[in-house]
């Protein structure tokens, strides 16, 4: 059932099928492979997509400027979502914030003893979960899988969302 134009606009013989289009078949496809790594990590160590961001960044760097925008940038998430997500890590006592001593006024987030191990309780089984999400492609499949997320995401960028 098409739905109905609004008053005064004339419908449109252009239309969109969601099925078939790029950007939302590239949300739903990350969407799924997402949520399903988040439910190994959700029900074993009780965090979300945004701790285990943040937790993972944090991680790959050994120590990370605790500002929102380092983090976000790196992570691909929102100021307010990474520092939500912080929060609840220092709560947990998975992160802690370290003073620089060249600047007082900067701080660093570390993963904690407890946050390490959390990490490296995490690690493997994010990267089994990447290898069988991929187990059934060739080789040069999944490298080409690779180069084509790398040309998609550096083209996108150049095009600013526009």
């Amino acid at each position: 059932m098409k739905p109905k134009s609004s008053a005064g606009s004339a419908p449109s013989d252009v239309t969109l099928t969601l099925a078939s289009f790029l950007p939302y078949r590239l949300n739903v496809a990350a969407a799924a492979v997402s949520e399903g790594l988040a439910r190994l990590y959700a029900t074993r160590f009780g965090i979300g997509i945004p701790e285990w961001r943040v937790l993972a960044t944090v991680g790959e760097f050994r120590s990370m400027t605790a500002t929102a925008t380092a983090i976000g940038l790196h992570a691909h998430m929102g100021k307010v979502k990474v520092s939500r997500a912080a929060a609840a890590l220092e709560a947990r006592e998975l992160i802690r914030r370290e003073p620089n001593p060249e600047d007082l006024r900067e701080a660093f987030l570390v993963l904690t003893p407890a946050g390490e191990a959390v990490y490296a309780e995490i690690v493997p089984l994010a990267l089994d979960y990447a290898r069988r999400l991929t187990a059934e492609f060739r080789p040069d499949e999944e490298a080409m899988l690779n180069r084509l997320i790398d040309r998609l995401l550096r083209r996108a960028s150049e095009m600013g969302g526009a």
